[in-house]
């Protein structure tokens, strides 16, 4: 983010806060500032945002700071107590006292939303391996978009047989234990979501991966339930599932 967008090293005006938060711009001057965590600043929602102006659980920022301070909020099964906390797609957020529980994902228009899921698909989150990188020992270690480090340990370095990952596949990991129970490939023939760009928030299946330089870059093009092309980049492509998706997802987002 350039340096003017960020402002203060501890603050941020709401003119320049990231057009998605569901924020009065000129209603107040200050807005709070996401701390350092797993998710950039554009690509989140600060934990006191979605409490006080997406759920609603608070008028003002010292009643929604009050309840997150006393533990009544849960991020990915973890007791979050900061009220900067950037929370990002494919978060979970739960709310024990009410048994309540949300999933952060891309959204059209509104690019981020909350999903209300139930409390058995609250006991996993997808991950995307955004880089992967041997360590000692001929380990691999799979850098996730969470900001997550997951540890694959291999038996012979000279034959990697449990290396079967790639960056941009999804892993499905067990809440909070983090555990691999699923692996999704990005391939042709999967169902995916798009995070970013003019498409954010509809999925199709996956239909053709045309790179022609970095993999990231490379143009995918997926097919909606409608049969509409939908064309974006490989890094802005979140794949969901093999045949069906492994999470639920909003009738509108389906299409």
């Amino acid at each position: 983010m350039p340096k003017e967008r960020t402002g203060s090293k501890a603050h941020m005006k709401r003119l320049v806060a990231p057009p998605f938060w569901p924020i009065l711009r000129k209603e107040r001057k200050w807005t709070v500032k996401p701390s350092p965590g797993p998710h950039p600043i554009l690509r989140c929602l600060p934990l006191l945002i979605i409490v006080r102006d997406v759920l609603g659980y608070a008028k003002t920022a010292k009643e929604a700071r009050r309840l997150i301070a006393k533990g009544e909020f849960k991020v990915d099964g973890k007791v979050r107590r900061d009220y900067k906390f950037p929370v990002g797609f494919m978060d979970v957020i739960e709310i024990p006292r009410l048994e309540e529980y949300y999933r952060v994902i891309p959204y059209p228009v509104k690019f981020m939303a909350l999903h209300e899921i139930s409390p058995e698909e609250a006991q996993f989150k997808l991950c995307r391996i955004e880089n992967k990188t041997m360590i000692k020992g001929g380990n691999i270690q799979l850098n996730l978009h969470d900001g997550r480090n997951h540890i694959i340990q291999i038996a012979n370095p000279l034959n990697p047989e449990e290396d079967i990952y790639r960056t941009y596949d999804v892993i499905k990991i067990s809440i909070p234990k983090q555990d691999i129970v699923d692996h999704v490939k990005l391939e042709e023939g999967a169902i995916a979501i798009v995070t970013g760009g003019r498409n954010v928030g509809r999925v199709g299946r996956i239909r053709e991966i045309r790179q022609i330089f970095k993999r990231r870059d490379a143009v995918v093009t997926l097919e909606s339930n409608k049969g509409e092309n939908i064309r974006t980049v490989m890094k802005y492509v979140f794949v969901l599932g093999k045949e069906e998706p492994l999470i639920s997802l909003p009738k509108e987002v389906i299409g």
